[in-house]
């Protein structure tokens, strides 16, 4: 149970916001505008939500400064609300952090090195010549492979598989299921079968890194596949072979990323976007949901690809359509060429 209790002027000097309220009145949660009573916190990030702040019991809500006339409780006035709204939520959620040690059912190999301030929870393997960094925390099961490095303050949940060697910089969070430094597609085609490459590389992570759940980053062919720093990848993403991520790339859940593709920084990829191989995205590049991309982009910018949805008997007509804009297209052609004749 949440035992936090702040008082409205703490909750102001952490955040930087200015308060226009009561500074002794105490908040011990946060909720949203619909469901806060008066000891939560709430926020109004999305305009979309705006008829609801008139209404809310919340105790106080974190507005931007031209919002605070509509506000009927106390106010913290800040440029950025949901910013705020993150950081509180840390605050209002403590995790446990489980003491230093290593269970007694894990099994360390005698020259791996492991940090007297990590965590190393029940049925772990940390194999030859890995690296545990300090305060590092290695949920139930989890696989640190032959030489794989993970640094000072990251956090793997159960069941996280790093492959040998694989590198994770500081303060990672890896979820549950995620696996770093399994094989590249790469296979030889001998006519009649598939031969496999073997693939040689590792996988580089940088500092401040979160990795979704049941998320694949594979291992390079020959050179390593490089996530940069702050990079978000969220639930199911597939990051292929010898694939390079500048800093502070997002991408949403089910995007797939072809072999030895370069993505900039600052990219953000909508859920279920898919880019080929070999391509290379500019830095802020950002894709919509479903987006498919089969050539590089060199330029930042919004991008999309495919149909909204729409009432079946229209999608069935527009698919009609689709197929005879080639016809259509050698038509209008031949109608400009007689207009000029």
């Amino acid at each position: 149970m949440n035992s936090v209790e702040r008082t409205l002027s703490e909750l102001a000097e952490l955040l930087g916001a200015e308060l226009r309220g009561d500074s002794s009145k105490r908040i011990t949660g946060l909720a949203t505008l619909a469901s806060a009573d008066g000891d939560d916190v709430s926020f109004l990030a999305n305009d979309k939500y705006a008829r609801q702040l008139a209404t809310t019991r919340a105790g106080a809500v974190l507005v931007r400064p031209g919002e605070t006339s509509q506000c009927p409780t106390n106010a913290l006035v800040t440029d950025d609300p949901y910013r705020c709204f993150a950081r509180l939520s840390h605050l209002f959620n403590p995790e446990p952090v489980p003491e230093a040690g290593i269970h007694p059912s894990a099994c360390v190999a005698d020259n791996a090195s492991v940090a007297e301030s990590a965590w190393v929870g029940p049925g772990v393997v940390i194999e030859q010549h890995a690296e545990v960094g300090e305060r590092v925390r290695l949920g139930a099961n989890c696989v640190v492979g032959a030489g794989a490095c993970v640094g000072a303050d990251t956090v793997l949940a159960a069941h996280v598989t790093l492959y040998h060697g694989v590198s994770l910089g500081e303060r990672c969070r890896i979820s549950s299921g995620v696996v770093v430094g399994s094989d590249g597609f790469g296979y030889a085609h001998t006519g009649e079968s598939w031969e496999r490459i073997a693939q040689i590389g590792g996988v580089l992570i940088g500092d401040d890194v979160d990795v979704g759940a049941n998320a694949t980053i594979d291992r390079g062919a020959l050179d390593d596949t490089v996530i940069g720093s702050g990079v978000k990848i969220d639930n199911l993403v597939q990051v292929g072979h010898n694939v390079q991520v500048g800093d502070h790339s997002a991408m949403a859940a089910q995007v797939g990323i072809s072999g030895s593709t370069r993505i900039g920084r600052d990219c953000v990829f909508g859920g279920a976007s898919g880019i080929g191989g070999h391509l290379t995205i500019a830095d802020g590049v950002q894709l919509t949901g479903m987006t498919m991309v089969t050539r590089s982009l060199k330029e930042a910018g919004v991008y999309s690809s495919g149909t909204g949805v729409e009432p079946n008997r229209d999608w069935r007509r527009s698919v009609v359509r689709f197929r005879q804009l080639d016809d259509m297209a050698q038509r209008l052609r031949q109608i400009e060429k007689k207009l000029s004749e």
